[in-house]
């Protein structure tokens, strides 16, 4: 068997020809998601890893300089052969000289990986621990596009399909836009529903730079409702690698009494058909059963529409400065149990 080597990756192309034959991978590892940290002021590492000359292996790392710990992140990734030894041992030893070279506590990593006792085993064996907060979505509702309409109204809720139909009853339209002039808008209704459901707004920087980078690629779509010329919701949606996701979404108290977010899902869902998508990402949601969570109501929203959960391995970290990470550790625990998150 050849060595495997690591180099960094310059050439956008070289980057996205591999994602393209790696079905799991989504749009956190795509080179839009390491230029929208650029654009933000992360620093990033775009690593390939190659056996002789062919590369079989990427992971997109963005040094994130938090003042709970100065750590690096790996979301969605890596992307590589999970079968292979000695390919998982060279990332293992990239990443930690990586932390070291960069001045991180540690590096929190929440791979393409379904959460099965094997991966959680693996991730022991490596030397990580799990980690005390999230790193993006890890259990989510993903929608097979192979169906026909008919088909994916029989697999809905009956409250969902009786939603989509009195939407079109009642004329509720929807646009939909790559253009930037909907991100003040959508910033703003954000804004007040974090209010109404509790939650901690993204940053008007952090939401633009990604619709723009998103957009300039013709990757994303920002998706407006309204009945009567009244705004009822408001999402955005990433389409990427034969995968629609629903990032973010926002809506008006009229919202509750029309049903607009579900006109926008079931356009959004045709949209992605139209662009060849095999998958429907409905993003994050809650454990069933979890009534009290913040995210509960738009976790039976979205699990409506009749997608399959799916669970990807929580979040890990490979700790670099232990004595250091401990108050990290600390901080974190204490911060996810006031935000019931």
């Amino acid at each position: 068997m050849a060595n495997i080597t690591t180099k960094i990756i310059d050439q956008q192309q070289i980057w996205e020809e591999f994602i393209t034959l790696h079905p799991e991978a989504n749009f956190l590892q795509s080179w839009y998601w390491g230029e929208f940290h650029e654009q933000l002021g992360h620093q990033i590492i775009r690593s390939g890893f190659y056996e002789s000359d062919n590369l079989v292996g990427l992971n997109l790392a963005v040094v994130e300089p938090a003042k709970r710990g100065r750590h690096l992140a790996i979301p969605g990734g890596p992307i590589l052969n999970w079968n292979n030894q000695q390919l998982i041992t060279t990332w293992v030893n990239e990443i930690g000289q990586l932390a070291k070279q960069h001045n991180c506590l540690f590096v929190r990593v929440r791979p393409q990986l379904l959460n099965t006792s094997e991966a959680v085993q693996l991730f022991k064996t490596l030397g990580f621990k799990t980690a005390p907060m999230h790193l993006h979505a890890q259990l989510t509702s993903k929608l097979d596009l192979s169906k026909d309409d008919d088909e994916l109204k029989k697999a809905m809720r009956k409250g969902t399909r009786y939603e989509i139909n009195r939407s079109i009853k009642l004329g509720i339209k929807v646009e939909a836009t790559n253009e930037p002039k909907l991100l003040d808008e959508f910033y703003n209704l954000q804004i007040q529903t974090a209010k109404r459901q509790k939650f901690v707004p993204f940053s008007y920087k952090f939401l633009t730079e990604q619709f723009k980078l998103f957009a300039k690629a013709d990757k994303v779509l920002m998706y407006r409702s309204t009945y009567q010329g009244k705004l009822l919701a408001m999402a955005f949606i990433i389409f990427y690698n034969g995968e629609a996701a629903y990032h973010y979404g926002a809506s008006t108290d009229l919202a509750r009494q029309y049903p607009g977010a579900y006109a926008i899902q079931w356009e959004a869902i045709h949209e992605a058909k139209r662009r060849g998508c095999r998958l429907y990402d409905f993003w994050g949601i809650t454990e069933h059963g979890q009534t009290k969570h913040r995210f509960y109501g738009a976790s039976v929203f979205k699990r409506g529409f009749g997608g399959q959960d799916v669970a990807y391995l929580p979040a890990r970290d490979l700790v670099v400065n232990p004595i250091k990470y401990q108050a990290t550790y600390l901080f974190e625990t204490a911060r996810r149990k006031v935000r019931h998150l």
